[in-house]
């Protein structure tokens, strides 16, 4: 029964007992063959009935508020739970940090209005995070862009931290703004993926934090789930199109990309230019300095290649040591001109390495020297073949195509 409803038929009845009280009171002292003591001890029982009722009943008022509270609470408790059930469940969905800032932003708007948030992630190289998203923000909470783990108190002892400027509480290097924040990290199997900040501002800020601690740590736990299956899969598909050593395309990758290209080509009339690159006396190299350099070297020269081409250009692991490049977009000439920039940037890998190291360059193009993907790598291996038999560290085409045929260029779709 309701706090209403005890009020409804206690206050009545309390009522009803003084009416009858003072009525017989009244009886008594009229009717006079009545025993006036008599009158007075049956008045003095129903007075005592009466204030034993209203001891009763104000007791049982406070029970009844006292579990009605308990009923408000597990029913706020059982909407929250709902809420993070319901997160979990959309987080399972997520490609990307964007969609899960996106599911997590929606569930701390509707747990949590009166509070600001933001979420952090931490960069491919993990030495700073990155804010993915907020929400709320105002002048007392305006979270910065990014953030170093050693400036936050959190992250250092892998729990929450509470960073409240009035109460002079310890905060972190990189709290700004007037607005209280609690900031819990998001860890899975053992390894820190983020942060998740809630901020307020009220004079009572470090007891309303306090009050949602479990709530964040409980979206701090889902979050670190849902970060650390979005991290294992870009892992996965990573390894299923990237060497693991150099960390360029690996082959399969590029045959796609290259029939991709190629039919681009076609509808645009553009060229698109392959290089061979391999690297010259390799196996010597590693016989006599170990495989440890020789893994070293390749890294190094994957890395000039990427320095030395455009964003679109792709440069993906051929075999062994042999590597090649597509240049979208990208005459026969101009693949020229940037074999021997790259031949350069290989052969100046000598001096940091103390040994010799230099490449050999072959290069074909559609349509200038070859008609579709099929013959343009075996085209383009011809003439990396042609520059060994050179000498090796130079750059060699392959032959334009003959007749009439050095006039064609691929009509648009």
């Amino acid at each position: 029964m309701t706090e209403g409803g005890v009020h409804g038929w206690t206050l009545p009845f309390i009522g009803m007992q003084l009416i009858i009280c003072a009525a017989l009171g009244v009886a008594a002292y009229q009717t006079a063959g009545f025993p006036r003591i008599a009158t007075i001890a049956a008045m003095l029982m129903i007075l005592t009935i009466l204030a034993l009722s209203t001891i009763l009943a104000s007791k049982s008022l406070g029970e009844l508020d006292e579990r009605s509270a308990m009923a408000d609470a597990a029913r706020e408790a059982h909407a929250q739970v709902e809420e993070l059930f319901a997160m979990t469940d959309m987080l399972q969905a997520a490609e990307d940090h964007d969609d899960a800032g996106a599911v997590l932003m929606a569930t701390a708007t509707r747990l949590l209005p009166n509070f600001a948030g933001a979420l952090y992630v931490f960069n491919n190289s993990r030495d700073r995070l990155d804010l993915a998203k907020s929400w709320n923000t105002s002048e007392g909470f305006a979270p910065s862009e990014a953030l170093l783990p050693g400036n936050c108190w959190a992250l250092k002892r892998g729990k929450p931290h509470v960073n409240d400027p009035a109460a002079r509480t310890l905060c972190c290097m990189h709290h700004i703004g007037e607005a209280a924040t609690i900031e819990v990290p998001m860890m899975a199997r053992g390894q820190v993926y983020g942060l998740i900040m809630l901020a307020v501002e009220a004079d009572n800020a470090g007891a309303l934090l306090d009050d949602v601690r479990r709530l964040a740590s409980a979206m701090a736990d889902s979050m670190s789930l849902a970060l650390s299956n979005i991290a294992l899969r870009e892992k996965l598909r990573t390894q299923s199109l990237r060497d693991p050593l150099t960390g360029l395309y690996n082959r399969r990758y590029m045959e796609d990309a290259l029939d991709r290209y190629v039919s681009l080509a076609e509808r645009t009339g553009s060229s698109t230019s392959v290089i061979m690159i391999d690297l010259d006396n390799f196996k010597r190299l590693n016989d006599q300095n170990g495989h440890a350099k020789g893994d070293a070297v390749l890294r190094d020269v994957a890395a000039q290649l990427i320095g030395g081409l455009r964003p679109s250009d792709v440069v993906a692991r051929y075999g062994g040591e042999e590597l090649m490049v597509i240049l979208p977009g990208c005459s026969l000439e101009g693949a020229e001109i940037k074999a021997e920039g790259l031949r350069a940037r290989v052969e100046g890998l000598s001096d940091a390495h103390g040994v010799p190291i230099s490449a050999s360059f072959g290069i074909a193009s559609v349509p200038e020297t070859s008609t579709s993907p099929a013959d343009v790598v075996p085209m383009a291996d011809a003439a990396l073949y042609l520059a060994k038999q050179a000498g090796k560290n130079c750059v060699r085409t392959a032959e334009r195509r003959g007749g009439r045929d050095d006039q064609l260029r691929l009509a648009v779709a």
